[in-house]
């Protein structure tokens, strides 16, 4: 089944153009499992809208690589791998970093300013006890972010960064779930560091700042599979 408080409604205005901006926004905030199988029927229901703008957006999400279409039709969110996880790690510590390195010159006294108020924010819905809140931190992480990239002015990469957060949408959730079982460090550590780094005109503290907190999220992923790894083999000698 779909998740009621992943998507919202939409209107008809622009529809198909609409529909995709919806899934897609859900997608990159992680509000679906990893290998969730996404039916049509399901999605037109809960989008309030009819089949063939959901099944138009699957198609362009699809070639996206944010979803991922079976031999039987069937249309899920690619499942996590090890290969995967490293890839989009790596590729999105190279272009953020670049980005980050770009708008560290841009940035102002007011930038700095906005900056912090994201992170509070983002820090009172981490400690808020609010059903949605994996919701609501991912879109504030993501606002915290991309004001930095947005920054940079290139009009280039910023597609490039914004499809790396797409497919990175089911590391998004899996992370977030370790987080709360572990509670061993504050989500917006790392953003402290980037923030002080960035006005200082420290680039190489920022770059570090800014892979750290990006590698963070991967990293608990990466134990998660290690512990999982660990167990079947528990099982399979105990």
């Amino acid at each position: 089944m779909t998740p009621r408080r992943a998507l919202s409604p939409v209107g008809r205005e622009t529809l198909h153009d609409r529909v995709y901006a919806e899934l897609r926004r859900s997608l990159i905030h992680g509000m679906f499992d990893a290998g969730a199988s996404l039916r049509i029927q399901d999605l037109a229901a809960t989008l309030q809208t009819s089949t063939m703008p959901v099944r138009e957006a699957l198609g362009r999400l699809v070639s996206e690589q944010a979803l991922e279409s079976l031999p039987n039709r069937t249309v899920r969110v690619p499942v996590i791998t090890r290969e995967k996880l490293e890839d989009l790690a790596r590729a999105r510590c190279l272009i953020e970093g670049e980005l980050t390195a770009l708008a560290l010159p841009r940035l102002a006294a007011e930038d700095f300013a906005k900056l912090r108020q994201l992170t509070r924010e983002c820090e009172a819905a981490f400690s808020a006890d609010d059903p949605d809140k994996p919701h609501h931190t991912s879109e504030l992480n993501h606002a915290f972010h991309f004001y930095i990239y947005r920054a940079a002015g290139s009009a280039v990469l910023i597609p490039v960064v914004e499809s790396l957060w797409l497919q990175s949408g089911p590391y998004v959730r899996a992370a977030a779930r370790i987080h709360d079982e572990l509670r061993d460090m504050s989500g917006t550590h790392h953003h402290w560091a980037l923030i002080d780094a960035l006005e200082r005109g420290d680039r190489k503290q920022a770059i570090k700042a800014l892979t750290n907190d990006i590698t963070r999220s991967f990293n608990l992923v990466r134990r998660g599979l290690e512990d999982a790894d660990a167990g079947e083999k528990e099982r399979a000698y105990g």
